[in-house]
């Protein structure tokens, strides 16, 4: 692949930096949560540690604020789940582990939980939480210590610790020292982001200046 001729090579570097530490087999899944701040802290969040796939089941456009996101919504793939079970069923095909957060009589500690394999975290809506149909896919049930009054937390400060724990056994283990994005996907992506989206950026910028 020829360099992108729309950005410059420090930011090229920077691109090529990023994607070298992406996390291809960790991955994220909001189901229903409709908060914007929520969703966009949790994007936030997401880009820095390394998770490339972040998947959600919002219906239309979901709902991102960049003042919150600090763009990071921009560097990874957000794909919408039309049908929870049948995308559950395929990921644990694909040796996932599924990881659900919800208080339950076989809940286990977050940080007992190793995700250095192929892991797949679920993150519920707000108040209700995953759903039983989710709740029937998980391999395993985390949760949050909690020593106060409230028993939960925002739903975007505990997936922030629960990914942080999660790069923080990765980073032991070493995988964020091994490049492990397809060569054909990097391209893909570094085509993407150096060069159609300069270009449409440049587009809005035209049509803001007409009007």
């Amino acid at each position: 692949m020829k360099d992108p001729l729309l950005i410059q090579e420090k930011r090229l570097s920077r691109l090529k930096e990023c994607l070298s530490k992406r996390q291809m087999d960790l991955r994220l899944f909001l189901e229903d949560i409709k908060n914007y701040h929520n969703i966009s802290a949790i994007i936030r969040t997401a880009d820095a540690t390394g998770v490339l796939y972040v998947y959600y089941t919002s219906e239309g456009r979901l709902p991102i604020n960049d003042s919150i996101t600090c763009g990071a919504h921009k560097w990874v793939m957000l794909e919408r789940v039309q049908d929870k079970s049948t995308f559950l069923k395929e990921m644990k095909r694909l040796g996932y582990k599924i990881v659900v957060t919800a208080l339950s009589s076989e809940s286990v500690d977050f940080r007992a939980i190793d995700y250095t394999d192929k892991v797949l975290i679920v993150m519920g809506n707000e108040l209700e939480g995953v759903t039983q149909e989710v709740m029937d896919q998980a391999d395993v049930i985390a949760k949050i210590p909690m020593h106060g009054m409230v028993q939960s937390l925002n739903v975007s400060v505990a997936t922030a610790l629960i990914l942080y724990e999660a790069e923080r056994q990765r980073k032991e283990k070493g995988l964020y020292s091994v490049k492990q994005i397809p060569k054909a996907l990097e391209e893909q992506l570094l085509i993407k982001w150096g060069f159609h989206d300069v270009l449409k950026k440049k587009a809005r910028g035209r049509l803001r200046h007409l009007v």
